[in-house]
């Protein structure tokens, strides 16, 4: 969704130019998560002094656009050179901000892009990622007092309801100041929705104010003095504090606009105000009251953390789109999601499971009254995926609820329930409003997620991380592979060490292991895939059928070729063929049925007989060997793939369908990782 960014400089010379670069540079870093516009504001200049009457705040400059951050970029140009800005301007105290709109309320545009003003003269600027769901309530009451809205987004409320306030406070307490803090929370007050927020203000130069409620904010520090240590804790007036050491302080959606210039990073929690002043940061908490109102705000101390990331994962290296490059990824991505969690050996050659992050509930999820996997999307596939092993090791009852359709419902959750929440992002909108009504019913809530420190990560009683890396396309192809074979060994770990499932438990180990090399083997079709996707270009749907293990498969590869292909595709359960899509099929359409080698390859070759005796323009993927008996009289196109365990066998069966989705994506010209209307982290419901 929308992406915010935010660059304080303090006691640290920096050109108007390094400023406008570190700004641009941010959106670039935030562009995988989708957005039709963006915009910017700095100050136009600095002879601002409180103590001299005559001098005034410094002027803040607003540069919308839209389209893309190049578009943004090229405008802002453009308009320097036709005032008397000058790039070399240098400023030892600025605060900018920047922002990637993703449109929901108002088309996009300039006049809806942000930042977001107050008004003429900006006096107060926002940039907001979220929804203000009570935005048209607030927007009568600010008419009737006399302000005049220029965008269609819920987003003007507030900073016009930031001078509302500062304007009746300045009215009421005459030579009294009213902080920028208090400003902030009062407009606080009045909010309603899932929010983060970065205020701006000529009336408190040289300060941010951010906040957030459910949407992903984090600060991150670089400090010049070399003595600093990273993992100190601080609070409102001790961290960083008025000690005139030179340092530049970050506000982002997410790390990847952060880690290029600082590993310090403190993660902003729901509740949380922070306020950057004078080069140090204070940190307000609040609770929500009963009646949507604010109450017991007070200063917290919380302590920095230090990211476990580094700047080549997310660059795009040799390969010409993440997309690609996170698919050849996946060898070592699985390497590094099942490193110290699988172990064999010793002794007496023991193969155990060991997942740190569920040891002290694992007892408790073994006498659950079932399981239920919450998810949207690619996360919501590949938890089906797993479900069949989970249920075989474990013997408990597995449900799978889209987070969406459980909430529309109000599905029943129980105490005697585990919730399993699965988020590439931890910040999916919709599931972490499930895992709140999960916790208000008192399940049991575990969390798998790949961001360390996400709020579904920090919300859940324990979880795993999938340590699949950072990935930066929209469309999920790295973080489904590990999400697939975390929920394996979830269900190694769950269904303990009974011997009468002693073999197989020990089969689906060594499987694991042999994983990143099946997934290397098979990328090696991607010259077989990239000669379909060539065959499929001008198609306008593709039918893709699978059962058992790989009905999920069929979901998530039909999935891929829509969203970045822009092509219809369906995902079939190849039960439901005859109850009717064997109606669409024909000669011309093309349908591709996957028949690896496991307890439904039966069935599926009866699928493949019924398709062919209807004409039907035939796609089948096999194990390796087994193409004489699935392609009667090789009338069909084959794919072959490497044998495994049948519960791993859907993480090398994605591979070659997400291959076929990236090439027909560049083939037909398309974006491939900002698709069409889509965004990375679906942070609004």
């Amino acid at each position: 969704m929308c992406g915010i960014f935010a660059y304080l400089n303090y006691n640290v010379n920096r050109e108007r130019r390094y400023i406008l670069q570190v700004l641009f540079n941010g959106l670039r870093r935030l562009e995988y998560r989708g957005y039709d516009s963006a915009g910017i504001s700095i100050d136009y200049s600095y002879s601002f002094d409180p103590n001299t009457p005559q001098s005034s705040p410094p002027h803040p400059l607003v540069f919308r656009q839209e389209g893309n951050i190049e578009t943004l970029v090229k405008s802002v140009y453009q308009e320097v050179a036709e005032t008397d800005l000058n790039l070399e301007d240098s400023f030892s105290h600025h605060a900018g901000i920047a922002h990637t709109r993703w449109a929901t309320h108002g088309e996009p545009a300039p006049r809806n892009s942000h930042p977001q003003s107050s008004g003429s003269g900006n006096e107060f600027l926002v940039v907001h990622n979220g929804v203000i769901t009570n935005y048209e309530a607030l927007k009568q009451s600010l008419v009737r007092h006399g302000f005049t809205f220029e965008s269609e987004t819920d987003t003007e409320v507030i900073p016009k309801l930031a001078k509302y306030v500062y304007d009746k406070a300045k009215e009421g307490e005459g030579d009294q100041t009213i902080t920028f803090s208090q400003v902030v929370l009062e407009v606080m007050r009045h909010l309603e929705g899932a929010y983060a927020l970065i205020f701006k203000s000529r009336h408190y130069p040289n300060e941010l104010i951010a906040c957030k409620r459910g949407s992903p904010l984090l600060l991150g520090v670089r400090e010049f003095n070399e003595n600093a240590s990273g993992g100190s804790a601080f609070h409102d007036d001790n961290f960083l504090s008025k000690s005139g050491h030179p340092k530049e302080l970050f506000l982002s959606s997410d790390a990847n606009a952060v880690v290029e210039h600082t590993k310090k990073v403190l993660v902003i929690e729901d509740g949380e105000v922070v306020h950057l002043k004078d080069g140090g940061v204070s940190i307000m908490k609040f609770d929500k009251g009963q009646h949507g109102g604010l109450s017991r705000v007070a200063s917290v101390q919380r302590a920095l953390s230090i990211l476990e990331m580094e700047v080549e994962q997310i660059n795009k290296g040799s390969y010409k789109h993440y997309m690609q490059k996170e698919i050849h990824e996946q060898p070592e991505s699985l390497t590094t999601t099942m490193r110290g969690r699988l172990l064999r050996g010793g002794s007496c050659k023991a193969k155990t499971v060991l997942l740190g992050g569920l040891k002290d509930h694992l007892k408790t999820i073994r006498q659950s009254r079932r399981i239920v996997f919450i998810g949207c999307g690619t996360s919501y596939n590949a938890a089906l995926a797993a479900r069949p092993i989970l249920e075989e090791l474990s013997g408990i009852p597995v449900t799978m609820e889209i987070a969406s359709d459980l909430l529309d419902r109000q599905g029943p959750i129980y105490r005697e329930d585990t919730a399993v929440f699965v988020s590439q992002s931890g910040e999916t909108a919709d599931t972490l409003s499930a895992l709140e009504y999960a916790l208000e019913n008192g399940a049991l809530c575990v969390g798998i997620t790949n961001t360390v420190d996400s709020a579904i990560a920090r919300n859940t009683h324990c979880g795993v991380h999938i340590n699949a890396g950072a990935e930066i396309g929209v469309a999920s192809t790295k973080a489904y592979t590990s999400q697939i074979v975390v929920m394996a060994m979830l269900a190694l770990a769950i269904g303990g060490d009974t011997i009468s499932n002693q073999a197989r438990r020990e089969a689906i180990i060594d499987g694991v292991f042999e994983l990143p090399n099946k997934v290397r083997e098979v990328l090696k079709l991607d010259g077989m895939m990239k000669d379909l996707a060539q065959e499929l270009i001008a198609e306008q749907s593709l039918l893709v059928f699978g059962r058992g293990y790989n009905y999920a498969t069929s979901l998530e590869g039909a999935l891929k070729v829509k969203e970045v292909a822009l092509m219809h595709s369906e995902g079939i359960l190849a039960g439901e063929m005859k109850h009717g899509p064997l109606a669409l099929v024909d000669e011309t359409l093309p349908t591709l049925v996957i028949a690896t080698r496991d307890a439904c390859f039966s069935k599926q070759q009866s699928v493949i007989q019924q398709l062919h005796a209807r004409k039907g323009r035939l796609i089948v993927m096999c194990s390796k060997g087994d193409a004489a008996s699935v392609c009667p009289g090789g009338t069909c196109r084959v794919i072959e793939v490497p044998q495994l365990e049948d519960c791993l066998q859907p993480v090398v069966n994605i591979v070659p369908l997400q291959l076929l989705a990236y090439h027909l994506t560049v083939l037909r010209g398309f974006n491939v990782d900002q698709p069409r209307n889509l965004a990375k982290s679906v942070t609004t419901q």
